[in-house]
């Protein structure tokens, strides 16, 4: 901010005009900024920040989350707030509303799948291993 010294009419003047000419300026490019409905749309994205810690692509935002990460986004919530907080007050709810917002980042098509596969193993039956050796013969 510049601090403007002010002595006498003429200064303030002056000044007046001259706030007035940046109010025009910036009521302009508010103009534009909301003019089309995709100016507005980019206006309002550009309030969200970005992630700058994420590499390669981007998965900070609900628009770059992959199917499974935008429906944990909205059943993961609910599910807990319907289950195991039914009974819990509203700060409660709204933590865990919070908390498995941001823990839905982490769950994608790959870490479903990875899941998935290890309980799969975990259930599957164990096949005894073949090393290659016949076994010993009791007659030897």
């Amino acid at each position: 901010m510049m601090d403007v010294s002010i002595n006498n009419s003429s200064d303030l003047k002056a000044e007046i005009a001259r706030l007035r000419g940046i109010e025009e300026e910036q009521s302009v490019a508010l103009k534009a900024r909301v003019s089309t409905p995709s100016a507005l749309f980019h206006t309002i994205i550009s309030i969200f920040p970005k992630s700058s810690t994420q590499s390669g692509d981007d998965k900070s935002s609900i628009f770059n989350q992959d199917f499974f990460g935008i429906i944990s986004r909205i059943l993961l919530p609910i599910t807990l707030n319907k289950t195991l907080f039914r009974n819990s007050n509203f700060v409660v709810k709204a933590l865990v509303g919070f908390l498995s917002q941001k823990a839905s980042h982490f769950i994608s098509e790959d870490t479903l799948t990875g899941v998935i596969g290890k309980i799969k193993s975990f259930f599957e039956k164990k096949k005894p291993v073949d090393y290659g050796i016949p076994p010993e013969s009791e007659a030897s």
